[in-house]
């Protein structure tokens, strides 16, 4: 049976979501918000780590986030292209969860992985709502509300930031789980990951922090126009 949370998120990789959003995760989980993890692939082709030490970590990091569920659909690393299938698989998921809300990796970014899963998500996202689209398990079409895109490498001007300013130790916390990707040891590889990736993690959000008079925050962009109304007057933290 199918259920109906409030927020599914998801990255090509796992730690993904962690970089972009975990901050927010952290806040809605502690509201008692139902979230889901959705890890496209199970990032083998990273230059350090296993497949099986990768996913401890990302377990360990949902729990410290207070997200009790992360599945991975298993696709292949390196090769998220735009197939039909790869997109009524996350449709799938769409329909059995069927969020309120979804968010996806902002597609303008420097690993190409990132910027194909946020287009697989806005074909899946659209075509969940179709009720004559099919899928394998004959799920019932859904509409999300919205669609909303997490920043991962790079700094972008967001639609709107979400004050993480409680949660940004619990970020951090979350990230340093995946020792694997950010630990640089001497058996392994140097990558951008290795060399001050999260201390560069910590500076974005201090400078979204600032754009919106917070120490903290997380950037969003938005799949159409937000609608305000408290919020307008400040009447709404």
């Amino acid at each position: 049976m199918n259920k109906a949370i409030d927020i599914l998120a998801f990255g090509a990789h796992a730690d993904d979501i962690e970089i972009g959003m975990g901050g927010t995760v952290a806040k809605y989980a502690s509201e008692g918000k139902s979230i889901v993890f959705c890890d496209l692939t199970q990032a083998e082709l990273s230059s350090n780590g296993t497949v099986e030490l990768r996913k401890q970590e990302a377990f360990e990091s949902a729990n410290l986030l207070g997200v009790k569920e992360r599945i991975n659909l298993q696709l292949p690393d390196r090769g998220l292209f735009l197939l039909d299938s790869y997109i009524r698989k996350i449709t799938s998921v769409i329909r059995y969860y069927r969020p309120k809300v979804i968010f996806a990796p902002y597609e303008v970014d420097r690993h190409p992985d990132h910027g194909n899963c946020s287009k697989l998500i806005q074909e899946a996202f659209f075509s969940a709502g179709i009720r004559k689209y099919e899928t394998e398990d004959s799920l019932q079409q859904h509409k999300s509300k919205a669609l909303y895109f997490y920043m991962i490498n790079g700094f972008h001007h967001p639609d709107f930031c979400v004050d993480i300013s409680q949660h940004f130790q619990t970020k951090i916390k979350s990230l340093q789980s995946y020792k694997s990707q950010f630990v640089f040891e001497s058996n392994g590889v140097e990558t951008p990951l290795t060399n001050g990736y999260i201390e560069t993690v910590e500076g974005r959000d201090r400078m979204m922090g600032k754009e919106v008079s917070v120490p903290f925050a997380e950037g969003f962009i938005s799949s159409k126009p937000l609608i305000l109304n408290k919020d307008l007057l400040g009447d709404v933290q």
